[in-house]
């Protein structure tokens, strides 16, 4: 079943844009500054819960999500749940592979849809919705006509499983974002809002750049990942040379844009 979405979604931004800052307070007072009111977390903020939830009520900010490794999942699942509950977290997005998994076979992928689809439903009974975060690896064909991404979700089967869709990522995989978004919009609940610099630009940056002054067109794309479903709308930047100045760029466009 198809699900879309008409309602104002949340913006957030991921704190993985800030690591260079440091310290915790450094990182929640530049977000703050810049005029969000949600975080999207990173795995070790999960480690040690309760004074990160004391930090955020400190700077009035809510936790919209959070990124935790699969070897977190695996290891020990109900410390998840419970620093979940702490947080009041009700998302969090398994975000990567290890790199040397990264161009695996479809069944690897088929195997990993089903592991997370495993644990989607152990964490759905309390309240807590699991999803999977892509990169552009996930677009490469598997010699069936079909990418990693199909393969996890088709091995995710009718699971809980989410997905929080990469923009960005997607379109350095050669996908069609708007294609791929409607063909999984029953899966979607977040987006990472990013942009792209023009080619050969931004070199220091990874070829990354601030929402709105790449080449993506987010004037067009965000209704779009809201007609898909998208409840949350993470900002991020990979390698920011200035994050303080990259969130708050990223921020005051979107509020220009009405969004």
């Amino acid at each position: 079943m198809t699900t879309t979405s008409s309602a104002t979604p949340i913006l957030s931004v991921q704190l993985y844009t800030l690591r260079t800052l440091g310290d915790v307070d450094g990182i929640l007072s530049a977000v703050a500054a810049a005029g969000y009111r949600h975080v999207e977390l990173v795995g070790s903020h999960l480690e040690n819960a309760k004074p990160v939830a004391e930090k955020l009520a400190q700077y009035r900010l809510k936790p919209s999500s959070a990124h935790v490794s699969m070897a977190a999942l695996r290891a020990d699942p109900e410390k998840v749940l419970n620093a979940c509950s702490v947080l009041g977290l009700a998302d969090i997005f398994m975000p990567s592979v290890p790199a040397d998994e990264r161009q695996s076979p479809a069944e690897y992928w088929r195997a990993l849809g089903a592991e997370l689809a495993g644990v989607s439903d152990t964490f759905a009974k309390s309240g807590v919705r699991l999803g999977y975060h892509n990169h552009d690896w996930e677009l490469a064909q598997k010699g069936d006509g079909k990418t990693a991404l199909d393969h996890l979700f088709e091995g995710a089967g009718t699971s809980p499983l989410a997905w929080e869709a990469d923009i960005a990522w997607i379109v350095r995989g050669g996908a069609d974002p708007e294609a791929l978004l409607s063909r999984y919009s029953s899966r979607v609940t977040a987006v990472h809002v990013k942009d792209l610099a023009p080619s050969g630009e931004n070199v220091e940056e990874a070829g990354w750049a601030d929402v709105g002054s790449g080449v993506l067109d987010w004037h067009a794309l965000w209704p779009v990942c809201v007609a898909s479903g998208a409840r949350l709308m993470v900002v991020e930047h990979d390698k920011p040379a200035d994050p303080i100045s990259s969130i708050t760029n990223s921020f005051n466009y979107i509020a220009k844009m009405g969004a």
